[in-house]
């Protein structure tokens, strides 16, 4: 895609869930757009709509109503299995539960997308250690999860997000299972990842972790009300 698009560009989400006095509005008219190499950290408390915005994000659901382009592909109009596509080759996740697969390798857990995409096994494995390589564990490849500490077991889960070379890097709560250390390596390689000029977008409910956002998105009962420049930056706009 060409690097004039947005890397996300969200137009009047809505999401409804339900019907009749069992109806939600999860969203209520959400646009935001995300620059090529940003950061941005999303922050909101239970029920603000912050989970079901990052659902979307990721293509994991589908609005209501309203568009979502992702490096200028509207995935508004695409089906199940283009979703998947999508899902596998622009986006790379990053969950607050690791999602690594017992018993095998960290070698194998970061080649996974890229099996699943056809790659021949030794491009996959060369590419894997360059993942690897990139957030310090190219020392740790042949571990499996359960030799690992937790920090280093979300620094896999980085690596096999960035391993088919996505858009965009979504992150979901992603050091909410780790103790401060590892919270410090885990935020330490995004930053790096970032200054190299990878999109990341981080849905957290914790200030410290979105401090090492650029811009911070606050989102309240399916509304955005405040989209704040944190560096390179100093005016907060306030959106009621």
């Amino acid at each position: 895609m060409s690097a004039t698009h947005p890397v996300l560009d969200v137009r009047d989400l809505v999401k409804v869930y339900g019907e009749g006095e069992a109806q939600v509005r999860a969203l209520r008219g959400v646009s935001v757009t995300v620059e090529r190499g940003d950061y941005v950290a999303i922050m909101g408390s239970s029920g603000s709509g912050k989970s079901t915005l990052m659902n979307i994000l990721g293509c994991l659901d589908t609005p209501t109503s309203g568009q979502y382009l992702l490096d200028g592909v509207d995935v508004s109009r695409l089906d199940d299995r283009q979703l998947a596509l999508v899902r596998n080759r622009r986006i790379g996740f990053v969950f607050q539960a690791f999602n690594l697969i017992p018993r095998t390798s960290a070698l194998a857990n970061v080649e996974l997308p890229l099996a699943y995409a056809g790659m021949k096994a030794a491009e996959r494995r060369r590419r894997a250690r360059t993942a690897l390589a990139m957030v310090g564990l190219a020392d740790r490849a042949d571990h499996e999860p359960n030799q690992l500490s937790g920090g280093q077991q979300q620094r896999v889960a980085v690596a096999r997000a960035l391993v088919t070379a996505p858009a965009l890097v979504l992150a979901d709560e992603p050091t909410g299972n780790l103790d401060t250390r590892s919270t410090e390596d885990v935020l330490a390689v995004l930053d790096r990842l970032n200054h190299s000029g990878r999109t990341i977008v981080l849905i957290t409910h914790e200030d410290d972790v979105a401090r090492h956002a650029k811009r911070l998105i606050r989102l309240v009962d399916g509304r955005i009300v405040h989209d704040e420049v944190l560096r390179g930056g100093t005016t907060a706009a306030v959106l009621a």
